[in-house]
């Protein structure tokens, strides 16, 4: 399980249907609003 950068909640990386790739790592998202999240601002999340 992946953990979502931006709220914290725990994402299936078989079926998130939210993905971005950033600094070489794909990243996986609870909803499309954090993913949205994420991509304003990726260093914030990025850690």
């Amino acid at each position: 399980m992946a953990k979502d950068p931006v709220c914290g909640m725990s994402v299936d990386e078989r079926t998130a249907k939210f993905t971005t790739a950033y600094g070489g790592k794909t990243w996986y998202f609870c909803s499309s609003a954090c993913k949205t999240t994420f991509e304003k601002n990726p260093v914030r999340y990025a850690r």
